[in-house]
Order: structure tokens, then C-alpha cells, then sequence
């Protein structure tokens, strides 16, 4: 007789435990992933950026496109490799030089931005505003992903990106 009582006991109790496990689980999910998987880009000011991405080509064998016309147009080169969760897929890494008269970078006189590759920016950018960070309100939605960008406690700018 006590041992028909014991069963559903213990069969209720393994369920609300599973069920409190699963709970904080879920909750730790979001804190568990990481926030960056990788570096999209690196981005520099420069007085000239026509003459100093000869400048990178002639000693760094970097050549770069330009992103528009006349030497004072962004400069870009991509450094491309594979994703290892998704070999099918071409990575990349863009390595650009903006003019220094730029606002891409934010208010501050920053010479570089960073652009890091994120896995879910809407998630990070929740977070991020929940820790109190610099979030600007803006989102892109461009054909090679989303972006959004932040700034760190020194004024530091960067941009988020979410790879489609």
C-alpha cells in the first residue's frame, strides 16, 4: 500500500524537478552563447585614403577597391575564408579606409572602428542596452545582413553585425 503512494510521489516530485532544471536552463541560454563570433571588419580614418592604400598595396601587398571615385573615396579590401560551422559558406573579413572627415565612426575622434560578427544582434543589443551600454537606436537591414552599432565606456564606436 505505501509503495502506491511512493511511486506518484516520486514520479511528481522528478517532474518539477526536471521542470525547475529546465527553467533555469533556458534562462542561462542567452548568457551561455557567445555574444561575438568573429571580427567583420576593421576600419581606419585616413587624410588620404587613395594614397595610403597604395601605400598598403605597395608594402603589404593589400589591394584594395574603392568605393567610390577620386583618392579621398573609401578603400576596401576582403579577406575572405571559410566558416567552420558552415563550410559551404565563404567568410570574410573587410579591411577598409575611410577619410578622416568620416561620421561613420561617431562623434569621437577615434581613428579605427570595429566591426564584429555577432550570431543573434537583436538578442545582443537587448543585452547590451540592459547593461547600460551606448546603443544606438538604428538598425540596417543591407543585402549582406543587419547592423547596429554601440559604444564602449571610453567613446570608442562599433558596429554589430549579423552575417545573412
Amino acid at each position: 500500500m505505501k509503495s502506491r503512494i511512493w511511486v506518484p510521489c516520486v514520479m511528481a516530485l522528478s517532474f518539477a524537478l526536471g521542470m525547475i532544471v529546465e527553467s533555469a536552463r533556458a534562462s542561462l541560454a542567452g548568457k551561455d552563447e557567445p555574444r561575438v563570433t568573429g571580427i567583420g571588419g576593421i576600419f581606419q580614418r585616413a587624410q588620404n585614403p587613395g594614397k595610403l592604400a597604395d601605400w598598403y598595396r605597395e608594402r603589404l601587398g593589400i589591394s584594395s577597391e574603392s568605393a567610390g571615385s577620386g583618392e579621398n573615396a573609401p578603400r576596401y579590401h576582403l579577406f575572405k575564408w571559410k566558416d567552420e560551422d558552415h563550410t559551404d559558406r565563404d567568410g570574410a573579413t573587410v579591411w577598409s579606409i575611410f577619410p578622416g572627415t568620416t561620421k561613420y565612426f561617431g562623434p569621437g575622434p577615434a581613428p579605427f572602428m570595429i566591426d564584429y560578427r555577432v550570431a543573434n544582434l537583436d538578442r545582443l543589443l537587448a543585452q547590451l542596452r540592459k547593461e547600460g551600454v551606448n546603443v544606438d537606436a538604428k538598425i540596417e537591414d543591407e543585402a549582406n545582413g543587419r547592423f547596429g552599432w554601440a559604444t564602449d565606456p571610453e567613446g570608442n564606436r562599433f558596429e554589430l553585425w549579423e552575417p545573412n
